[in-house]
């Protein structure tokens, strides 16, 4: 194994690639050309950019110049801002259309393959983890189609726009901004004790990496060394990402055994549905609770001894959809925050389920 660059020598060779970005190799450095990272503009000549450097380089304990030449060479992604705002008030939500994006024959099909040829790593982790294959198997693919789309977006140019350049117009700008800077900080932390190059990490426009396209920080919480030999890699290693995925739902208080959702319908003459609907996806009532709001469960739910939260899927103009969410449900949102991505993982991990079983 090559012995590794000091940080003196890797921050002289940043600098210099801000000069010759061809020194990057091609294949592992192109983003999309619709965002090209050589368009954009060098933080190294932004003074906020440069200060916060400073401030990582001093909180980390990292070496000042390899942090100021790391940021320095990001680029500003002109059109990453405006995909971070929300859809403009009244849009519609709409279940089906969302459900049809995921769940389809293509990720269908792969994700059948991934779990055949995973299949030892899946039953290892449900047991030790309690995360149900068909749970990791839905997550991995809605978010890449198991390693097929993993972003290609240089990752210190996506963290550094949005660190520095979020889109004000957004309603949570400052709290959304600080959350990109504690990411762009993560980041370099993680990138400074691998002594790899910076530059080279690809992921989507919000910085999210490999195949659970997870964020920095969550790889420096979460990520586990499923396979043990001595690196984390989520984007080449399934066992590593198969591990981390049901390490991640355990650290947010995945119980083993319960099921995400239960069906539900309504007893028209005494339903409160605005009260059940209340607490959003958060559980909240019993399962006696739920049944007094006008909510009609069928025999497993009505014994079910945890919370339940009344989970309603808009479909455009058309009657919502609804589902009785329990904790697990919850848990699946702190992977995505919409309860509409909690279902998409479900039903794709039923639907892949359903075909390994033909």
């Amino acid at each position: 194994m090559p012995r590794p660059l000091s940080h003196a020598l890797f921050a002289a060779l940043l600098s210099a690639a801000t000069v010759l970005p061809g020194a990057l190799s091609t294949a592992q450095a192109a983003p999309d050309k619709r965002n090209a990272p050589s368009r954009g503009i060098p933080y190294a000549t932004r003074e906020d950019a440069m200060q916060f450097a400073d401030e990582i380089a001093a909180r980390r304990n990292l070496d000042r110049e390899w942090t100021r030449a790391t940021i320095g060479n990001a680029k500003l992604l002109p059109n990453v801002p405006r995909l971070m705002l929300p859809a403009p008030t009244g849009t519609p939500k709409n279940w089906y259309v969302y459900r049809s994006r995921f769940i389809d024959p293509v990720r269908i099909q792969a994700g059948t393959r991934f779990w055949r040829n995973n299949a030892a790593t899946l039953t290892r982790a449900e047991a030790e983890f309690g995360v149900p294959a068909e749970i990791i198997v839905g997550i991995i693919g809605v978010e890449t189609i198991y390693g097929r789309n993993m972003g290609s977006f240089r990752v210190i140019d996506a963290l550094a726009t949005l660190a520095f350049d979020f889109p004000e117009a957004h309603p949570r700008a400052s709290e959304r901004q600080a959350f990109f800077r504690g990411e762009l900080e993560s980041f370099l932390s993680t990138e400074s004790r691998t002594h790899e190059n910076p530059l080279l990490p690809l992921g989507s426009y919000a910085g999210a990496m490999g195949m659970p396209q997870f964020m920095p920080s969550s790889i420096a919480k979460y990520a586990v060394d499923y396979d043990g030999d001595g690196r984390i890699d989520l984007v080449n290693n399934p066992i590593d990402v198969i591990g981390s995925v049901a390490n991640y739902f355990k650290a947010f208080g995945w119980q083993p055994g319960m099921p995400p959702i239960f069906p539900v319908s309504f007893d028209q003459s005494r339903l409160q549905k605005a009260v059940l609907l209340g607490p959003d996806i958060v559980p909240t009532f019993s399962a006696d609770a739920f049944v007094a709001g006008g909510a009609v469960l069928d025999g497993d739910a009505q014994r079910f001894k945890g919370l339940l939260a009344l989970i309603e899927l808009q479909n455009g103009g058309e009657t919502p959809s609804y589902v009785a969410g329990t904790q697990n449900f919850y848990v699946i949102t702190r992977y995505n925050w919409s309860s509409y991505y909690a279902m998409s993982v479900i039903e794709l991990g039923r639907e892949v389920r359903a075909a390994m079983e033909n």
